[in-house]
């Protein structure tokens, strides 16, 4: 089947039969054992449903696991958490790493920020989560080289935090031309990082236990390409999240303007390809 040919009700269709099958593979089975990837529920995609009924949701229509909320889950309790996922039979898939404006600021104020991080960390990995996500800006405020050594050193403390508790950390780059041009009338924007070939170069020089976020999106709007996927290998990809996008001018696009996958035009069929190929 080429990509032109994946249609939404493809998609969903097979995303439904490997969750059916994954079910029966699995029954009686904690989600945690399960191998392979499966697929999770985010926020993004399911509006406003508060916790725990967000997890219950998830678990009803077949998801293997669910994108989940910190503060909400640390307000019930490591032990009542722990006992939802198990009940569920579903994943604590990702969680968003709890330091507000983590690149910002000097050092005397970062560094008392890890030890509550450290807290944090122990909490996810209680529960049965290995993976936390940030966003990272594809603009700075001084110039790139500057920045990077800044981002990369404070990325180089997160690491050795997460590690003790066994966390992976994904960086989550941002490929739209909109995102990196600043506003308009505004000053120019110092360029950072974008692509996923510069953000796996970076995870590489901040820790073993840093990746990035693979977003079939951000990856198609940034010019990245399957060889970069492949580069990556699996070590250094923490989490994808898959979406598709129309045909339209770079300058035209912006975050709301996603597809369901297999309704537009990035070659879907190419990407897993490539995660398959890397054993991921």
């Amino acid at each position: 089947m080429t990509p032109s040919q994946l249609t939404r009700r493809d998609f969903l269709e097979r995303a439904t039969c490997a969750a059916v099958i994954a079910g029966i593979a699995t029954r009686g089975v904690p989600a945690s054992a399960a191998p392979g990837m499966f697929i999770s529920l985010n926020s993004a995609t399911s509006g406003n449903v508060p916790w725990p009924e967000f997890a219950r949701l998830a678990a009803r229509v077949g998801y293997g696991g669910v994108d989940w909320g910190l503060g909400p889950a640390k307000a019930a309790g490591l032990d009542v958490t722990r006992a939802l996922f198990a009940e569920l039979n579903i994943k604590p898939t990702i969680v968003n790493l709890p330091l507000q404006g983590p690149f910002a600021g000097d050092d005397a104020t970062f560094r008392p920020k890890l030890t509550q991080l450290a807290g944090d960390a122990a909490f996810t990995a209680g529960i049965g989560c290995q993976r936390m996500l940030m966003v990272l800006s594809p603009t700075g405020p001084s110039p790139k080289d500057e920045y990077r050594k800044i981002v990369r050193d404070r990325l180089a403390a997160i690491a050795e935090v997460l590690l003790r508790s066994n966390i992976r950390l994904g960086m989550e780059f941002l490929g739209v031309q909109s995102f990196r041009m600043g506003r308009a009338g505004g000053p120019p924007p110092n360029p950072f990082i974008w692509t996923l070939a510069e953000t796996v170069e970076l995870a590489k020089d901040s820790g073993p236990n840093i990746g990035v976020i693979l977003d079939a999106w951000h990856w198609h709007h940034a010019g990245s390409t399957i060889a970069d996927i492949l580069a990556a290998g699996r070590s250094r990809i923490v989490h994808v999240h898959v979406s598709d996008a129309k045909q339209q001018p770079p300058g035209e696009v912006t975050d709301r303007g996603r597809l369901m996958p297999g309704e537009g035009i990035i070659d879907l069929v190419a990407f897993f390809q490539a995660l398959q190929k890397i054993g991921y």
